[in-house]
């Protein structure tokens, strides 16, 4: 299907890895020139920039904590590319090691908040102020989509940080800019996409483990794990304009039914 994005510029941020690569993939098979983001390694956007090339892939570096690299990502792809008329805020950072609440550093609350929430606000903030001069047929493809997570959602034992901070993008930030977005472009919108589990190169290793996986499925009536693809079509499709022109402010779950966490096991339960 048709989603109208070709020629639309996508700015991807975190598109080096699992879900962002994968979206990157989705929106240039669409005609869309992408803007694929990274911070540390661009390796895996080789293939893109070879079989796409320049003219419609380009690969930028940004530590996107910092407000001067924010404003160079945005000022370079538009340089290029024209205005960015779309962003997908899709980087992040999870501790892989449980930390509960009592025993969490102040230095890993902050890390987490900062990379995950702080950042998103400067990328957000950043393409609005971007969309201010902007013509008004750039304008009418103004989308931002925010990647979320079950976390967000439902919380996750020993990832406070992480489940704050997604929770803090999914409803505080999402339900806030969706009305102020159009005060700067009348049908722009804002959205959310929230997965679960998904197989990508930093799960790897966790879905090794029968345990993990049988927790993560254990209340998920589809009883599998996601894939990057299935994250990434619906990255393009509530940022069609053509599909989705009057969806807005909507945290869209990809869990496959997820209902909540496993909290006990049969032997964790006390007679």
């Amino acid at each position: 299907m048709d989603l109208e994005l070709k020629d639309v510029h996508v700015l991807v941020t975190g598109a080096s890895g699992g879900i962002g690569l994968e979206t990157a993939k989705v929106f240039l098979q669409q005609g869309s020139k992408v803007t694929a983001h990274y911070n540390t390694n661009s390796t895996t956007l080789e293939p893109l920039l070879t079989r796409y090339g320049q003219t419609q892939v380009q690969a930028l570096q940004a530590n996107l904590s910092l407000e001067t690299d924010v404003a160079r990502l945005f000022s370079v792809a538009s340089s290029s590319f024209g205005p960015v008329q779309v962003i997908v805020v899709n980087h992040g950072v999870w501790p892989s090691t449980d930390e509960p609440v009592v025993q969490m550093s102040l230095d890993q609350w902050k890390n987490t908040i900062d990379v995950n929430l702080t950042s998103s606000f400067l990328v957000a903030r950043e393409f609005l102020r971007g969309l201010q001069g902007a013509p008004e047929d750039v304008k009418a493809y103004a989308s931002i989509v925010f990647i979320g997570s079950s976390s967000g959602k439902f919380g996750e034992f020993g990832h406070a940080d992480y489940s704050a901070s997604k929770s803090a993008m999914m409803y505080g930030l999402t339900l806030t800019l969706k009305n102020e977005i159009v005060k700067i472009a009348p049908k722009g919108r804002v959205n959310c996409i929230a997965p679960g589990w998904v197989k990508t190169p930093l799960a790897e290793e966790a879905l090794k483990d029968p345990l993990v996986v049988y927790r993560a499925l254990a209340t998920t009536p589809l009883k599998k794990v996601g894939l990057p693809s299935d994250v990434a079509n619906q990255i393009a499709i509530i940022a069609s304009q053509r599909v989705s022109g009057h969806i807005s402010g909507q945290v869209i779950m990809i869990t496959g039914g997820m209902e909540g966490r496993l909290l006990n096991l049969p032997e964790d339960i006390q007679p």
